[in-house]
């Protein structure tokens, strides 16, 4: 891992998330789940500049709860407003995304 092109915002036993540079990228490793949801939501914020949307790529993640579900695919804000895309989505993911009816919610303003 190149400190220039990826650095660790944050790890704990079950996750690790990482920002890729350029472009802006988070990666996320492992589970994610209630214990810490809060923290990736926390850390997801802190990265996004406010203006396109934040590119989370989910692919190497295990697991998911509905707790990091709902950090990933912001079903509360209006499609206008959501802030992270989604790439890289594993098939669970997917089946999860399309049985809450949140699949197309997750897709956030596309990359200009």
């Amino acid at each position: 891992m190149s400190d220039d092109t990826e650095r660790l915002l944050y790890q704990d036993a079950q996750v690790h998330v990482i920002a890729r540079c350029p472009p802006l990228t988070i990666l996320l490793v492992g589970e994610v789940d209630i214990t810490n949801s809060q923290e990736l939501a926390r850390t997801l914020r802190r990265s996004w500049n406010g203006g396109e949307p934040l590119v989370v790529d989910t692919g190497a993640l295990t697991f998911v709860d509905l707790s990091g579900l709902r950090v990933l695919a912001l079903p509360a804000l209006p499609p206008e407003d959501r802030w992270i895309r989604l790439i890289n989505l594993t098939p669970c993911q997917k089946r999860l995304l399309d049985l809450m009816g949140w699949r197309q919610k997750a897709r956030a303003r596309p990359l200009a």
